[in-house]
């Protein structure tokens, strides 16, 4: 059931980018033929437009105001569908591994006092069989380093403290699995925005050297749309840094409660007298 929340979840953030994607596309395309329609067009419409722009004069409508959702699309496609489109797909990924994270961390949140409470229950009525039981009837890392504990009590105490330390290391791991990728997109997105940005700048001076004038407006224009690249980036990192850094404090505090569950463990078996 886990695995089917956390794929339905993937699947959905994925499919709302590359929708986007392929709208940025579609919408790049259009706009491009529609600019070539125009300069075919240009020498035929001259007289009109200035006409148009005159009766336009005496009579100017107010410009509606665009929502957020049409601003964000229209800078997106502004930026240059190339380079966003891999921000996007960084954003998206980290998302979709931030947010299995979570409804796993979540998941493996265990009450360690009820925990403890039924062990040491569990532990005066039926021995350590009893214990192990409830331990394995039990999710999250909490009760499967209790489960190994508890395997080893035939070795003695000293085993079982070893056996603790050796398993709780390995669920570290799984608890800090994906938090390298999520790390990876927080640094490449703002990188592949400041590529995005010279790349722009370089063909903004392509365009002065080819007009071989320096034109306020043309410079303006070039440097605008190339550090929209730049925004998106930065903007992918502080959201993706964001579900990051709540991620680590939830592994801190599930490390801190492993770490106070198995000592409180170790001094049920001694209070049982199950330690040798």
């Amino acid at each position: 059931m886990k695995k089917l929340i956390v794929l339905l979840l993937v699947t959905g953030v994925m499919s709302l980018g590359f929708s986007l994607m392929s709208y940025a596309q579609e919408a790049a395309g259009d706009q491009a033929q529609t600019e070539e329609q125009v300069t075919e067009e240009a020498p035929a419409q001259e007289e009109v437009a200035a006409t148009e722009e005159v009766a336009a004069s005496d009579d100017t409508l107010p410009e509606e105001e665009k929502s957020f959702h049409q601003v964000v699309k229209e800078q997106f496609i502004a930026g240059g569908w190339e380079f966003m489109s891999i921000i996007l797909a960084c954003l998206i990924l980290g998302l979709a591994i931030a947010i299995e994270r979570i409804i796993v961390l979540n998941l493996a949140t265990t009450n360690t006092k009820k925990l403890l409470a039924r062990v040491d229950e569990a532990l005066a009525k039926d021995g350590v069989e009893g214990a192990k039981e409830v331990c394995k009837n039990t999710r999250g890392p909490v009760a499967s380093i209790f489960t190994q504990g508890l395997l080893r009590m035939s070795e003695g105490i000293e085993m079982v403290e070893k056996s603790i330390i050796a398993y709780g290391s390995v669920e570290m791991g799984r608890l800090e699995r994906g938090l390298v990728w999520i790390s990876l997109f927080i640094s490449i997105a703002p990188m592949l925005g400041f590529m995005g940005t010279v790349i722009g700048m370089i063909g903004a001076f392509d365009a002065i050297a080819a007009a071989n004038d320096i034109n306020p407006a043309l410079v303006a224009d070039g440097i605008k749309v190339a550090l929209l690249t730049t925004v998106g980036g930065l903007i992918v990192a502080v959201i993706l840094q964001l579900f990051y850094n709540y991620l680590v404090s939830k592994i801190d505090s599930l490390i801190n409660q492993m770490e106070d569950a198995s000592i409180s463990l170790v001094d049920l078996l001694v209070k049982h007298n199950l330690s040798k």
